[in-house]
């Protein structure tokens, strides 16, 4: 049998490590469909029902794993459906490399059917953007895609036409005029060093060494850093702020975790951001600039992997290019020990305050059944080595703040994206890597609805995925923020008939169970955690519980006092709703 180019191509992603494709079949990729079915041994495809999914569970492998994650799509609308995901991996910096069609290469140009060119569509996207038009130029460009895709933290693209697809891997049509010929590359990846400048380190622990009152803001750039970050903690006295992507960098019941940072973010953690007079940004591009501090105002130590990052958000005293783990540890030696503790224990304070405040809230009484009573009940039945991937909306505060790190647990979203739909496409490549560990997927209705297909591609699969759906019918976080802004809410809830997603799992053959009673949901999430397949409990949470930030500015106060005098629907529940939230925190 004739190798073909497709088979080349496929080869070499296994080359690479890859062992997984997330891809939909069309007529633009038949060749490549064959490459994969003669590598089918080496690398395995995920068929799924849409190709946004596909790109998103590219993404979140990469996350989940560290290494490529990789998607395919047909020509046409295949690739275009493919943008959001790789929007997704972009924007949090995560490795992933798309492959699509193209017509053959003699008609293109002649508009025939579905002739879009991709390559000029990704050009925003993708870091390494090129259509193959020679067989020849397999496997370099694979190697060179895959490699610039790891070197700059983004998504590689490669078109291939549907004649290159299938030509003879050896094929090479065109007269050679360059004094050249194809690079005879390797599926290598060398990574850059780790460990910062010494003058840099030298420079920093002068700072960090001289601050009374410290705060280390850790991202997602960190969570392989978890005992690095603690080191250096316990040396300064620092209490760490944690950036949403970076929750799981170090567990929320250690002793120097103050919460997030934000408007999903915690009260001690915003007041810390007030107080301190030195910050260590580490692994972090926090793009919310107003909840840093002032310019000025603070001593600014910096360590990002990326030098184009370093003193983006914040004027940087000391900037170190660096890996995370290996700059903290090369930090260390420098550092002094802080034996003042007064500032971290003012902040173990607050947060043990806080706890408690936001326990009160996990209220198993309340009627209709509070959101965070059923994060709540998630994070007390989940194994010390769950993976919970999010949605995004007001599941992403509840999450937040209610979902505890502790042992190995991980936590995945879409962090500057922040698109909604990823948490069930997350959750499959999870359990896909992960086939040993618990994997959650908290999601909303208006996001879980958009690509609720995919359960049948976690039912098909057989995987033990556990999906939680927040349903308050509404498009919630887009509803407070309307408020926020001082205008009534509108076109943001979903009206009757009430949805119930539990119908369309017990379809796909999984578990789906129905809860409107608050006295039910423990159990009924205990049930769906203990269920061999995919399962999926559907809650009917209070619709009217607002996602409050953690410290309240007088503005925002203003602004949803003028929603209510605008004529803000529903005015009386939600008064009900905060009236009971401040009566369950004051009853503790």
């Amino acid at each position: 049998m004739t190798e073909i180019a497709s088979e080349v191509l496929i080869r070499r992603l296994a080359d690479w490590g890859v062992d997984t494709v997330f891809g939909l079949p069309g007529d633009g990729i038949n060749g490549i469909m064959e490459g994969l079915r003669r590598q089918s041994d080496r690398v395995r495809f995920v068929l799924v029902h849409h190709e946004e999914a596909a790109a998103f569970m590219a993404a979140a492998h990469a996350k989940a794993t560290g290494r490529i994650g990789v998607c395919l799509a047909t020509s046409g609308p295949g690739g275009i459906h493919l943008l959001n995901g790789l929007y997704d991996a972009k924007l949090d910096h995560q490795p992933v490399l798309a492959i699509t069609g193209m017509q053959e290469t003699s008609v293109l140009g002649t508009g025939y059917q579905q002739e879009v060119h991709l390559d000029r569509v990704f050009e925003d996207v993708a870091e390494y953007n090129l259509v193959v038009d020679n067989p020849a130029q397999l496997p370099g460009v694979v190697d060179i895609a895959i490699r610039t895709a790891y070197a700059r933290r983004g998504v590689a693209h490669l078109c291939l036409p549907n004649d290159v697809q299938v030509a003879p891997a050896d094929a090479d049509p065109y007269q050679h005029v360059a004094p050249a010929r194809p690079p005879a590359t390797a599926p290598v990846y060398l990574s850059p060093p780790g460990v910062p400048r010494q003058e840099d380190l030298t420079a920093a622990a002068e700072v960090l060494n001289a601050a009374r009152r410290p705060a280390i803001l850790a991202g997602a750039g960190a969570l392989h850093a978890r005992a690095e970050v603690l080191a250096v903690a316990e040396t300064l006295g620092a209490p760490v702020i944690k950036t949403l992507p970076g929750k799981a960098v170090i567990p929320d019941d250690s002793p120097y975790a103050v919460g997030g940072i934000g408007l999903l973010g915690t009260k001690p953690g915003e007041e810390l951001v007030e107080d301190c007079d030195t910050l260590l940004m580490v692994g972090t591009n926090f793009p919310y600039t107003k909840h840093l501090p002032e310019p000025g105002k603070v001593r600014v130590v910096q360590i990002d992997a990326d030098p184009a990052r370093a003193g983006v958000r914040m004027p940087t005293e000391v900037p170190m290019v660096g890996d995370a783990k290996e700059g903290l540890a090369a930090l260390l030696p420098l550092l002094h020990r802080n034996d003042d503790r007064a500032h971290l224990e003012k902040y173990q304070k607050a947060m043990a305050e806080w706890r408690d405040n936001m326990t009160a809230l996990e209220n198993p009484e309340r009627a209709p059944i509070a959101p965070q009573y059923l994060i709540g009940c998630v994070d007390r039945a989940a194994s010390d080595d769950a993976i919970l991937t999010c949605d995004s909306g007001t599941i992403a505060t509840w999450a937040a703040r209610h979902w505890t790190i502790r042992g190995d647990r991980e936590f995945y979203l879409s962090g500057n994206l922040a698109t909604m739909a990823p948490g069930l496409p997350y959750a499959i490549a999870a359990q896909l890597a992960h086939p040993d560990r618990q994997v959650i997927a908290f999601i909303g209705d208006g996001g879980f609805a958009m690509l609720m297909a995919e359960f049948l591609t976690a039912a098909r699969l057989g995987l033990p995925i556990t999906v939680v759906v927040n349903n308050n019918g509404s498009l919630g976080q887009i509803l407070w923020e309307q408020m926020v802004l001082g205008f009534p809410e509108h076109g943001v809830r979903f009206g009757a008939p009430t949805s119930d997603f539990s119908a369309w799992a017990r379809s796909c053959g999984g578990y789906g169970r129905k809860v409107t009673d608050p006295a039910e949901v423990d159990e009924a999430v205990r049930q769906a955690l203990a269920h061999p397949g995919p399962a999926l409990v559907d809650v009917d949470v209070d619709p009217n519980e607002p996602p409050m930030p953690g410290k309240v500015a007088r503005d925002q106060a203003v602004k949803f006092a003028e929603a209510f005098l605008k004529g803000q629907p529903h005015k009386a529940a939600i008064a009900t709703t905060l009236f009971k939230d401040k009566i369950s925190q004051l009853g503790r």
